[in-house]
């Protein structure tokens, strides 16, 4: 038994989050909590293990899927009877008297479930567990006690615990036991907007009466929105009914008079009030909190503060100024979170600063947009490549209040988003760049071989230097910025002299020198060599139901009919392209060289979905389709006034946007490539490191930056906490959805398409790759996982390079991420695939094996059944 004067953070473990909160709150000047105390996680330990085949159950239990809702909710049931049926140990039951006798006996208490894992930073659980109010005498508090111990076993907290990745045996329950106010008014505090998530305005919700009716849900509560001491915005619900304390224990729901139902269950000084309060509790916890409150007289009672675990974390700065933050994984196609040493190896790539927050990189463009060149650069980009982006930055700026304007810097000077010096159009251009670019992987492949320790940190920091100076080369610019001007080109002109939309699409089908479009046909050509050999096919189909992994299954191959062909076929294939994966962005992602079996299910498709020699015909088909179209609006340009001009300048456009689109996916595939071999090498050393002891397991290393990897390997020492810290919080991190733009405030700036084009109900996008399609929808969000038939579109969150071998056996694309120029979007193009990307929450407006219309030209998808 601890009293709340008793329980700081310290006491975690026994009494729980819940409890560990009181006993904080009851601390912090100000604040009025009613009195309690809380049965310790060990009495509630001491009685399970005493009863009856707990056990056995838990162990039943722990092999049950996460998604089998009859057998959690059988076997939950099972143990909340044993639970609710156990003796109450007599020293137990005095200690609760004794706490019962200095509190009043006879006074009304509320009985509240705390669990080990409530209530957290980073999973809250909150409604997991159960409460009972207005409960009066021992008897009464020792029955309830027990159902509050069971409740650690419902079918929601079980299924709760299991998705979140929460073993039933390592949480335990306390108990808290907490002296009833009985309110005028009650409801919830956010000291941060639930909804913007902007960190600088408070929302109040109130109603008459105990606050459980909202909690329910029952009814709607007024709502406040408070910033700076201000009200700024007042609703008040209609509330017919509220809850109210029973004479003989418990509560009832009971109706309003009517002359109360419209008045407001707070003033606006009451309300700004409750606020300041609240900042203080948030200062205390440092975090945004989610408050439960009472108002009895005119006295606030806290009586509940938890972490509000949906909010975005905010980049860290050591300023006061406002900053916008873009997300950078929007940009690349890569919305998960990222381990630390994925994290700092990019930052350690890129030209400019990335903050970070929430596993993910921003870009601060506040002073950008400070400045009218610089606005206008910015939005132009933007508009082009992601029209969300660019709308939600400008309703920061229409806020006039947020960015404080300065002058140009140098007024004078081009803007910088002018294009770079004119590049001849020349094949030899961009087999130059490949060529140097393959040189130089090499190189590094070469040297890094026989490096460890020291050296071989010393060395990836000063290779990245290289990577640098080929991925931003300026012929390099040059090249892809030729390829996207032309194609800009095309679209404005022949839009206007032919009304034909997106013309550069059909155009830029089968160009040369692709290396992410010839990686998806290369893998149809593996197919073949697989097709002719039944065992093979019937053993990767087991390798796919058995969920194997690593690349063993490669070596069994050998035994049968065909399979030496058909495992040569394949590690061919990873030979040129195993550096890639999901998520390449981040070096500690796993690579297919390292799990092969994630291409099985694509290749399986492929040998399903097509005949002999696919790969080659495709490729053909698109190169002359392009042709033809070529040919098509010649003609047609050569019929108009001045017609031989505009042909002339549209052929020269043509030729151009034909020679240095591919090129536009080779960077980032040596960046991966180089990506790869470090990731190789590090992992080598992280192997040294574990058989020395100074790493627990290999994969260690991805949880510390690289700064801080150099610093271990130099002196063999690892701080071995903060990889388990970092461990936790990435997991936190990846339930988070990234916002496109947000600002310092915690606000998320969500941007709109402003457009009347779309019929009613249609889902609106970018238009990334024209035409028009219609067929079954598969949202697809694990490659691996992938059942795709011709015909088929595929909706997912994001695509990158390691999604395209899906793309040969689609009929279509529909992403919730992307831009004009982001990898989807070209390949879409390339394979001339109808494509609209920026669909926001298309894998869930969009159910699995809908028919859909997707609308290439225009941007927007119709569900049709």
């Amino acid at each position: 038994m601890l009293g709340f004067a008793h329980i700081d953070l310290t006491n975690a473990a026994d009494v729980g989050g819940k409890g560990v909160h009181l006993g904080e709150l009851s601390r912090i000047d100000g604040i009025r909590v009613p009195d309690g105390f809380c049965v310790t996680t060990d009495a509630f330990q001491r009685v399970v293990a005493e009863a009856p085949s707990i056990d056995a159950q838990l162990d039943l239990l722990s092999r049950v899927k996460p998604d089998d809702r009859a057998a959690i909710s059988t076997l939950s049931a099972d143990i909340r009877r044993v639970i609710e049926g156990v003796a109450v140990p007599d020293d137990l039951v005095a200690a609760i008297s004794e706490s019962l006798a200095r509190l009043g006996e006879q006074a009304s208490y509320a009985v509240r479930s705390s669990a080990t894992a409530e209530d957290l930073p980073t999973a809250s659980f909150a409604g997991q567990q159960d409460s009972y109010l207005n409960l009066v005498g021992l008897e009464a508090i020792l029955r309830h006690v027990r159902r509050c111990w069971a409740s650690l076993f419902t079918e929601r907290a079980v299924t709760y615990r299991r998705r979140n990745g929460f073993d039933d045996r390592k949480v335990r329950m306390a108990v808290v036991v907490q002296q009833m106010v009985f309110p005028d008014a009650a409801g919830m505090l956010f000291t941060a907007d639930p909804v913007t998530s902007n960190r600088k305005i408070a929302t109040v919700e109130a109603g008459w009466g105990l606050g459980e009716a909202l909690v329910a849900g029952l009814v709607a509560g007024d709502v406040y929105t408070v910033r700076d001491d201000q009200v700024v915005t007042t609703a008040v619900a209609t509330k017919p009914r509220f809850v109210q304390a029973s004479p003989g224990g418990g509560t009832r729901d009971a109706p309003i008079e009517p002359q109360r139902q419209r008045q407001p269950a707070l003033t606006d000084a009451q309300a700004v009030r409750l606020v300041r309060l609240g900042r203080r509790i948030e200062a205390h916890f440092g975090r945004p909190q989610d408050i439960e409150w009472c108002l009895a007289g005119d006295d606030f009672h806290i009586v509940q503060s938890r972490p509000i675990t949906t909010l975005f974390p905010i980049p860290t700065t050591d300023d006061q100024e406002n900053h916008v933050y873009v997300s950078v994984g929007h940009q690349q196609m890569m919305t998960d979170a990222m381990k630390p040493l994925g994290l700092s190896l990019w930052q350690l790539t890129t030209p400019r600063p990335m903050p970070e927050a929430g596993g993910r990189l921003f870009v601060d463009v506040a002073p950008v947009l400070a400045t009218a060149a610089g606005r206008a650069n910015l939005l132009g980009t933007l508009g082009k490549s992601d029209p969300l982006i660019r709308d939600a930055l400008q309703a920061v700026l229409d806020r006039g209040d947020f960015l404080r304007s300065r002058p140009d810097e140098n007024p004078g000077a081009a803007p910088a988003g002018d294009s770079p010096a004119p590049i001849e159009t020349d094949p030899a251009v961009v087999t130059q760049l490949i060529r140097h670019s393959q040189a130089s992987v090499a190189t590094l492949r070469r040297e890094i071989r026989s490096l460890s320790g020291p050296a071989l940190l010393d060395f990836v920091l000063a290779d990245i230097a290289e990577l640098k100076r080929v991925l931003f080369s300026p012929r390099s610019h040059q090249a892809i910025m030729a390829g996207m001007e032309a194609a800009w080109w095309l679209n404005d002109h022949l839009e206007e002299w032919l009304g034909e939309k997106n013309a550069a699409d059909a155009l830029t089908r089968s160009v040369p020198c692709n290396v992410t479009s010839e990686m998806g046909l290369a893998l149809l050509d593996v197919a073949d060599t697989i097709r002719p050999h039944a065992d093979v096919v019937a053993f990767l189909h087991r390798v796919v139901e058995e969920r194997r992994e690593g690349d063993g299954f490669l070596n069994e191959l050998a035994g049968l009919a065909g399979g030496r062909e058909a495992r040569d076929a394949v590690r061919g294939f990873l030979e040129e392209y195993g550096m890639r994966c999901a998520g390449e962005i981040d070096i500690t992602r796993t690579r297919w060289s390292e799990r092969p079996a994630t291409l099985v299910p694509t290749i399986l498709g492929n040998v399903k979905n097509f005949e002999p020699g696919a790969g080659k015909r495709h490729f053909e088909q698109g190169r002359q389709e392009s042709r033809r179209k070529e040919q098509e609006l010649l003609t047609r340009l050569r019929a108009l006034p001045g017609g031989e001009q505009k042909a002339e300048e549209t052929k020269r456009m043509i030729d151009r946007v034909r020679t240095f689109a591919g090129y536009r996916e080779y960077p980032k595939y040596g960046m991966v490539s180089r990506y790869f071999a470090y990731k190789q090498a590090l992992l080598r050393e992280a192997d040294r490191l574990v058989r020395s002891g100074t790493l627990r397991e290999k994969e260690d290393i991805f949880f510390l930056r690289f700064q801080e990897l150099q610093e271990v390997v130099r002196t063999g020492d690892v701080d071995a906490e903060l990889i388990v810290e970092r461990r936790e919080a990435f997991r936190s991190y990846e339930a988070l959805t990234p916002p496109r733009v947000f600002t310092s405030d915690g606000e998320t700036i969500t941007g709109r398409y402003r457009r009347e084009d779309a019929p009613p109900g249609a889902l609106a996008g970018l238009p990334v790759s024209a035409g028009t399609v219609e067929g079954r929808a598969r949202v697809v969000m694990d490659m691996a996982r992938a059942d795709l038939e011709a015909g088929d579109i595929l909706v997912t969150a994001f695509t990158d390079p390691s999604w395209t071998p899906l793309f040969v056996a689609v009929a279509g694309l529909v992403t919730e991420v992307g831009g004009l120029m982001t990898h989807g979007a070209v390949i879409a193009r390339e394979y001339g695939l109808p494509a609209v990307v920026g669909v926001e929450q298309a894998t869930r407006l969009i159910r699995d094996g809908q028919r859909i219309r997707v609308h290439g030209t225009d941007g927007y998808v119709q569900i049709l059944a």
